[in-house]
């Protein structure tokens, strides 16, 4: 159980502030599993077997939210294990060996690169969609195969979790293995290739989707291109998955530069740096239960796709009680 301590030396109001967060937090914390969690998994699974029911129309921004659905899905449930577990700086529910801890970071990992490569790549898409419509560069067939890479490109990043982890632990070259600074280079990696790579890739995408508005060509008005709801939907998914994932970033590293320059973290302040990671953290996991009520209530292809799945179970049902009814009756 840690504590919030004194700040700077002195009880002011700081301190109340960090004492008051540290009570709320494992409110909101529960609030979440309750709530955020079951939605979050609802939905998630909801726009799956909605897109996966009608593939042949699909389009673009579809597969990308399918697969972040999916991400969603293995966010949720990896939530109980992160937010009630060891990494609960003071209120850990339950303890498990540190092989766990390693599987359970690498999957939130490979999640969050994930959500954040698929929202960087859609700006990219909807930007040459835009631009050049109908030349099938952004298709559903092309998008398929890239969202393919991402999930290997971040199993492949999120390795290196694992390996710090391994290196740390074999005798033959514990001298290289301790040169490498585990956990302070795998923060790093993460940082890098994790948010800094998407974010600028995104930025760059909303400038040039920017840039493509202001010119008013027929092409705009192309019954081929993007649905008008894209844009729309692009720009909450853009700003609600960096604004939720930024201060998770943030705090790893800002971790990175305090081993980096050899300060260590003494009892006033570390409370507050576990505070802020135990927040920012929380702030990740919801956003697999944000993105998919955006897609609910933006996307303008979801109701009618949500409508032509309800149809079609309750007529298996209908014709099974209608064969039952019109059967004539047998006679000896």
């Amino acid at each position: 159980m840690w504590s919030c301590g004194p700040l700077n030396g002195s009880g002011g109001e700081d301190q109340l502030l960090c004492q008051h967060a540290q009570r709320a937090l494992p409110a909101l914390s529960l609030l979440y599993l309750l709530v955020g969690v079951p939605l979050g998994l609802g939905y998630n699974t909801l726009l799956l077997l909605v897109n996966l029911h009608d593939q042949a129309s699909m389009t673009m921004p579809d597969v990308y939210f399918a697969n972040m659905a999916v991400a969603g899905l293995v966010l949720g449930a990896l939530a109980p294990a992160h937010l009630l577990g060891p990494g609960a700086s003071g209120w850990a529910v339950w303890d498990f060996g540190s092989e766990v801890r390693v599987a359970l970071l690498v999957l939130f990992n490979v999640s969050a690169l994930v959500s954040l490569y698929c929202t960087a790549l859609l700006g990219l898409d909807c930007h040459i969609e835009r631009a050049l419509p109908r030349t099938y560069m952004s298709s559903v067939y092309n998008t398929r195969h890239v969202c393919g890479f991402v999930w290997g490109g971040a199993l492949l990043t999120s390795f290196s979790s694992l390996l710090f982890y391994v290196c740390s632990h074999v005798a033959a070259r514990i001298a290289e293995c301790a040169q490498m600074q585990d956990a302070q280079a795998a923060d790093a990696i993460l940082v890098l290739i994790g948010y800094l790579v998407p974010g600028l890739a995104t930025l760059y995408a909303l400038v040039l989707i920017a840039r493509v508005r202001k010119e008013d060509t027929p092409l705009d008005r192309d019954a081929g291109g993007l649905d008008p709801s894209a844009h729309r939907l692009l720009v909450a998914t853009v700003c609600t998955q960096f604004g939720l994932w930024t201060p998770h970033y943030l705090t790893l590293l800002g971790r990175t530069v305090l081993a980096a320059r050899g300060k260590p973290v003494d009892g006033q302040h570390l409370g507050v740096l576990l505070l802020a990671r135990d927040l920012s953290r929380l702030l990740a996991f919801c956003s697999s239960c944000t993105l998919p009520l955006l897609y609910r209530c933006i996307s303008s292809s979801f109701p009618g796709k949500l409508q032509r799945l309800m149809k079609k179970m309750p007529r298996r049902h209908r014709s099974c009680s209608l064969d039952q009814a019109g059967a004539p009756p047998v006679t000896a």
